[in-house]
């Protein structure tokens, strides 16, 4: 269409300009013919609708003088506008090009060099301030962002969990030791810390090789005289660990003379990372300190030297050692308790060579009471002091493991067990632990199932086997004569002896830290630190109630904490310890009167401590005697409670105990304790 426009125009055009005109000059007219006139792209209307009328022919003649292009001058412009320099975004942007310079190099040193503990650390501070944050804005009855009280527990319960596992090392074991308190925290934190004690990942073998070379100065093969190609006279080692905690994983291997030994090698990054996150735990303490009010931080360097002391295995060594002999040089205890060896010419600080155990642990119940099928007068692999047997030829399985296996006491379905009494095995490990406690005020903090191995001696006897003893708290003889008279005066109801003793360690609340050593409800005291609690709540809304409720119980913290300096910080690991072994007997279902055998031994440890006076220890003998009457009372708790459990209403004392705390803690103190120790 255009086309046959511009082609209309055009003859147009050449018939206008052949036509004759009668004045040279004329004014040349607004005409579609003007130059430059441009039609293809915008053709007129008329042009479009209706044919050009012919018109009288006129002539247009150029009457300018022709005149080439010339460039303008500079001059004629004017004066060149400067150029826009971006000086802002110029400078923004060097600085961000340099900072990220630096981060970068900042992450590779710290990933490099020091096993990412700044990343960590910087993970850690920034959790800290959102979870302290969200704490201060909406720990109200009506929190500010709306939900309640248990979604924000719950939300920040997940920050938590997700941080310690994501940094692992010494944060998972902060975490366990959060897990063992757990059940004074709200029940959200409960059930995400109840998956704490799951096995951490194990490093490769090149890590484990380096630290043997930096510790030795010398290749695996070197140090332990082992071949990885069966070379004759040598001995053998497996590079694939078989078990791995959050600081040290154990390999198995066999010596050149026989010896079969447990190797644990500390994770190469853990000597780097220890410093650093012991630093930011102290950090992050030292804020929430201040800004909520809690008397906290004076606890924490006692921990953190405890959990330093746990990553030198040459402290665990000593400790090790030391528990050998005094269980050796303890009638009660000797043949009944087995401490393994350490070969100290194969350990440094991060290397520990041991005896290699084989046993049943404590969380395998079946296996402890199955029907032993190993032959009369034999006793289980090891028991006793029996050498280990193995195949002259050992030959690696799929899995890449080593050692042989030794299950034949299993019998031919694999079915057997050890054919042990559990009543036998709890009473073994509560007359351990309270020798600890009250006797040689040397006390294994960590005496979790994994850690607890069970045998049967050919007498057809139970043997218990403890290892890991990295951490371990020492008490002073005065404060273990005090702790002795403690228990005695919990079991027996003697308020003002307990008060003069919870005075003299900064405890203003003498009831509720009976409550929390017996793990029961101490029902002796005057109720003072219930009253304060729960005084003035009725009338209000749930909402406000659990609020109200928490925040005295905070109030109470500080009550109890009012006298930092006096507080015993032995207590701290020590209650870890109570209550693991609460949970290992309630775990085999309470066979024995735990709180009663405790009792029992605090007592008796005070007619038999070398510290006190022959005088002193004679009248401690009587109160002993009459001490043992007023034990009785407990038993009665006791048969009763397992009367019902023989009748299928119960499952025993430490259930009932716990059933029993739940409810005054729900009913009386607005908290929820909804887990057992071991949970997941």
């Amino acid at each position: 269409m255009s086309l046959r426009v511009a082609g209309l125009c055009s003859r147009s055009i050449k018939a206008q300009c052949r036509a004759p005109t009668q004045s040279t000059f004329q004014a040349l007219p607004k005409s579609p013919c003007r130059p430059g006139t441009r039609f293809l792209h915008q053709p007129s209307k008329s042009i479009r609708t209706k044919t050009i009328p012919n018109q009288p022919p006129r002539r247009f003649i150029q009457n300018q003088r022709f005149q080439a292009f010339a460039p303008p001058s500079p001059e004629s412009l004017g004066k060149a506008a400067p150029a826009k320099e971006y000086r802002r975004t110029i400078k923004w942007g060097k600085r961000l090009l340099f900072v990220s310079a630096v981060t970068g190099i900042a992450y590779l040193v710290d990933t490099q060099f020091y096993a990412s503990s700044i990343t960590r650390s910087l993970r850690t501070f920034g959790l800290g301030v959102v979870v302290a944050c969200d704490y201060k804005l909406n720990f109200r009855p009506e929190p500010w962002t709306g939900g309640t009280i248990e979604d924000l527990h719950r939300r920040n319960a997940e920050r938590l969990f997700a941080l310690l596992h994501q940094n692992g090392g010494l944060y998972l074991k902060i975490g366990q030791a959060i897990a063992m308190q757990s059940a004074v925290l709200p029940p959200e934190f409960q059930k995400m810390f109840a998956r704490m004690f799951d096995d951490a990942p194990q490093n490769e073998w090149a890590d484990v090789e380096k630290v043997i070379r930096e510790d030795f100065g010398k290749s695996p093969e070197e140090v332990f005289g082992i071949s990885f190609l069966n070379e004759a006279g040598k001995g053998v080692m497996e590079k694939k660990a078989r078990a791995s905690a959050s600081v040290a994983q154990v390999h198995w291997a066999k010596l050149a003379d026989g010896r079969e030994v447990a190797i644990k090698v500390q994770k190469r990054e853990i000597e780097h990372q220890v410093g650093w996150d012991l630093w930011a735990f102290r950090v992050v303490m030292k804020v929430y300190t201040y800004w909520f009010d809690l008397p906290l931080y004076s606890l924490v360097p006692y921990i953190t030297e405890r959990l330093m002391l746990e990553t030198d295995f040459v402290n665990e060594a000593d400790n090790s050692d030391k528990m050998r002999e005094l269980v050796n040089s303890e009638p009660r205890l000797k043949g009944r308790v087995y401490i393994p060896k350490i070969y100290r010419e194969l350990s440094s600080k991060r290397i520990m060579t041991a005896e290699w155990i084989e046993g049943v642990r404590l969380w395998d119940k079946e296996a402890l009471s199955s029907p032993w099928l190993g032959g009369y007068g034999k006793g289980s692999p090891g028991a006793d002091g029996t050498p280990l047997a193995s195949p002259a030829i050992i030959s690696e399985d799929q899995t890449g493991h080593l050692k042989p296996d030794r299950s034949d006491w299993k019998g031919r379905n694999g079915k057997g067990g050890l054919g042990l009494s559990l009543k036998q095995v709890m009473t073994t490990m509560v007359d351990l632990f309270s020798a600890q406690m009250f006797l040689w005020g040397l006390v294994h903090c960590d005496p979790h199932p994994g850690n607890i191995f069970i045998r049967r001696k050919p007498n057809g006897q139970a043997e218990l086997v403890l290892i890991d003893h990295g951490l371990y708290v020492s008490m002073t003889p005065k404060f273990r004569h005090e702790y002795c008279q403690f228990w005695k005066a919990i079991m027996t109801f003697d308020n003002n002896t307990l008060s003069e003793i919870t005075s003299a360690w900064g405890v203003k609340a003498p009831d509720l830290f009976a409550s929390a050593t017996l793990m029961r409800p101490y029902e002796g005291g005057d109720s003072s630190t219930k009253d304060r609690i729960t005084k003035d709540l009725k009338g209000k809304t749930p909402a406000e109630r659990h609020y109200e409720v928490q925040e005295r119980m905070r109030q109470g913290i500080r009550d109890i904490l009012s006298e930092e300096e006096n507080f015993p910080r032995e207590l701290l690991f020590i209650g870890r310890n109570m209550r693991i072994v609460q949970g290992n007997n309630q775990f085999l279902g309470s066979p024995v009167n735990r709180i009663k055998m405790t009792g029992s031994w605090a007592s008796r440890s005070l007619v038999d401590s070398k510290d006190l006076s022959f005088g002193e220890r004679f009248v401690n003998g009587w109160k002993h005697v009459l001490f043992r009457f007023v034990l009785l009372s407990s038993d009665v708790v006791f048969w009763t409670s397992k009367l019902r459990q023989w009748l299928g209403y119960g499952l025993g004392m430490e259930d009932d105990i716990e059933r029993q705390m739940r409810f005054i803690a729900k009913d009386q103190f607005g908290v929820e304790l909804n887990h057992g120790v071991f949970d997941g």
